[in-house]
């Protein structure tokens, strides 16, 4: 309960309130006049019931860049896949408005910072997407929900009030039969004699870059033609099918393999679990096979294309894909149903003809 003492002193008359409370800690503050008093015992005494209280004390206490560099050091080490691209766009929380209390980190200096975002550029000088203006919001997010669910640093999360921007279905960028023949071929020809089977193994099988030269030999099964994903985007392991020409190299290449190292693709000259990088190669096969705006996570749209070109359904492209939902398989739907209309016309002209 409340209790507010009148005191008189030399510098006048002040009224000293005291909130005690069966399990919290004892809570005092002075006041000039009695009307400030009253309205800061109330107010106390339901913040202290609601659960609110003391997360207002330590928002007063910790600036936002007290709070990104807690989350830098004991969360982001948990999240090895992201923990760079995440620490980059924290720090450029820190660099606008970490010197702010969280007390102050309300919903409108947010909305500025997020528009500030989308005025800004990317390392490649272009402008920031609303999706990359959405990531930025996400990493920062996280961060205020810790705070506020787990170490009591905050009441709530402030930017779960801001809206998020509106983004594309994503790029569907796929090789053409004459693009595809002439990239194979590049790879062929270039200098790094693991290309071509990775580039092989990305369209049959439609895994990630990282998934591939995460590879090892016992992620391999010839038997089973199969391929065990590990380190994958989601960190559920899944396996996909190994056939056709991929499996056939892939068996070839396995009769040589190192063995001071694991991996399929080892770093050649470097000892221990280190993968190649094919980043030069690649580039350098896209420019001598002619082809624009081809990234090598395209590889992984082209395997999905195909896939829908060859009537799997979306259920099914999003299993070799390893989607846990259909939303982000639903950018080939048109593919299934342009190739699925042929079906269907050839099917009536049978039936009923012209």
């Amino acid at each position: 309960m409340a209790s507010i003492t009148k005191r008189e002193g030399k510098k006048g008359t002040s009224y000293k309130v005291t909130i005690r409370m069966k399990g919290y800690p004892t809570q005092t503050e002075t006041f000039k006049k009695l009307t400030d008093a009253k309205r800061w015992s109330v107010d106390t005494e339901s913040a202290i019931s609601q659960g609110k209280h003391f997360k207002t004390i330590e928002a007063k206490k910790h600036t936002l860049s007290d709070l990104v560099d807690r989350y830098i050091k004991s969360e982001l080490p948990k999240k090895p896949k992201s923990e760079d691209k995440q620490k980059a766009q924290l720090e450029w929380w820190k660099n606008q408005i970490g010197y702010k209390t969280l007390l102050d980190i309300t919903t409108p200096v947010l909305v500025e910072c997020k528009e500030l975002l989308l005025e800004g550029t990317t390392y490649r000088g272009t402008i920031r997407s609303g999706a990359t203006a959405n990531r930025y919001m996400a990493a920062l997010s996280h961060v205020f929900t810790k705070a506020s669910t787990e170490w009591g640093w905050m009441e709530t999360n402030p930017l779960s009030k801001v809206s998020r921007e509106k983004e594309s279905q994503g790029r569907v960028r796929f090789l053409s039969d004459d693009e595809r023949t002439r990239l194979l071929e590049a790879c062929k020809n270039s200098r790094n004699q693991q290309l071509y089977l990775i580039v092989m193994l990305a369209i049959s099988t439609g895994a990630r870059h990282g998934e591939i030269m995460g590879l090892t030999w016992d992620d391999v099964s010839f038997d089973q033609r199969r391929l065990i994903l590990k380190d994958t985007k989601n960190g559920e392991t899944r396996a996909v099918p190994l056939v056709g020409e991929a499996c056939g190299i892939l068996k070839e290449y396995s009769k040589v393999r190192r063995i001071d190292t694991n991996l399929v693709f080892p770093r050649i000259g470097v000892k221990g679990n280190q993968s190649i990088s094919v980043r030069v190669a690649w580039d350098n096969a896209i420019v001598n096979a002619k082809i624009d705006n081809f990234h090598f996570h395209d590889l992984r749209h082209t395997c999905a294309s195909y896939l829908a070109m060859n009537n799997a359904s979306l259920a099914e492209i999003a299993e070799v894909l390893g989607h846990k939902t259909l939303q982000m398989v639903k950018r080939y739907a048109h593919l299934s149903e342009q190739h699925t209309l042929s079906v269907v016309e050839r099917m009536n002209l049978k039936i009923f003809g012209n």
